[in-house]
């Protein structure tokens, strides 16, 4: 039975539509629509069919492989599908891409990242960014995904070399393990595996600091800033019971000279949540009733205005130093 043998209907231009087969439809349907000449070909469509439908203007195509079965604006999830099918060799998304396919949230992509072996002579919207890497190969890419791209330890790593400043490509790795996406050990791995890429050095350092602890960047710099102020390491995460018996984890606790404790406690845009907020008031006035002296910073403080925080460690340092 050819394509158009089950349903056919007359488009107002007087050109017959051209019917889909099942198994075409069940793929086109897996892939938002956007399939590839190749696949259209192997369901039965020629170069014909093709034309007709996007003279029709039912299809639309991108370069000279992909061919989107609609004429609707693409979707981003189309958009996606058809920079991984534009190469026509295999490719997968990559970078921030990827990681927000596979849940990275707070540094959502500016253009579609694909990831090719080689270079490829096809051409790309400028919504697509194609990156060549001679050591891509089938085991990077996450089959299991609803769409080819790659795991999610590559695709962090990928991100933070592809990042222009070394502080973007350290949240990058932080916000990962962080969101829970991936260990610090599995970017470790993968860091070994990338060789030398952009930041690699301070990438290197970051990661060792994330598996002491500090799962945010700015808890890890509140840790050198402290050092620079003259305190101790801080114990970090440190869990305490509340009198109702519920868990308590607090970020950074120091030993003060006379032997009080000190808890400092960093603030992301998390904590400007009203229910965040009541619970972290309640945290903090049980931590003082037991005794301890509380700091808190906003993240854009300990980032953006070290130095305050510095001047402010090192006086209550002071404050609890015998005379």
């Amino acid at each position: 039975m050819t394509p158009r043998a089950t349903l056919q209907a007359r488009a107002p231009a007087g050109v017959d539509f051209v019917a889909a087969p099942a198994d075409l439809g069940i793929l086109a349907e897996r892939q938002f629509g956007v399939v590839t000449r190749r696949q259209l070909a192997d369901a039965g469509f020629t170069a014909h069919d093709i034309e007709t439908a996007t003279r029709a203007r039912r299809w639309r195509t991108f370069g000279r492989n992909v061919v989107v079965m609609q004429n609707a604006p693409v979707t981003p999830a189309q958009r996606e599908w058809i920079a991984v099918l534009l190469p026509g060799k295999p490719a997968a998304l990559a970078g921030l891409s990827a990681a927000a396919a596979a849940g990275l949230r707070g540094f959502e992509p500016d253009r579609v990242h694909v990831l090719v072996r080689h270079a490829t002579e096809a051409r790309v919207p400028q919504w697509v960014k194609l990156h060549e890497s001679r050591r891509f190969a089938e085991l990077d890419i996450n089959r299991a995904a609803s769409i080819p791209r790659t795991t999610a330890a590559r695709s962090i790593v990928d991100a933070a070399a592809w990042s222009r400043y070394p502080r973007r490509a350290c949240s990058i790795l932080c916000a990962g393990v962080q969101q829970r996406l991936v260990t610090a050990d599995q970017l470790a791995t993968e860091l070994v595996a990338a060789g030398r890429i952009r930041h690699v050095a301070v990438m290197r350092d970051i990661l060792g600091d994330i598996s002491g602890g500090g799962h945010t960047l700015a808890e890890i710099d509140l840790g050198k800033l402290a050092s620079r102020a003259g305190l101790p390491p801080p114990r970090r995460q440190g869990a305490r019971t509340d009198p109702e018996g519920k868990a308590r984890y607090l970020d950074a606790e120091f030993d003060l000279p006379d032997g009080a404790l000190l808890v400092v406690e960093v603030d992301g845009r998390g904590h400007l949540e009203v229910d965040q907020w009541v619970d972290d008031a309640d945290r903090e006035n049980e931590v003082v009733i037991g005794g301890k002296t509380v700091l808190r910073y906003p993240s854009i403080t300990v980032r953006l205005n070290p130095g305050r925080v510095i001047d402010q460690l090192r006086r209550i340092r002071l404050a609890h130093t015998r005379p």
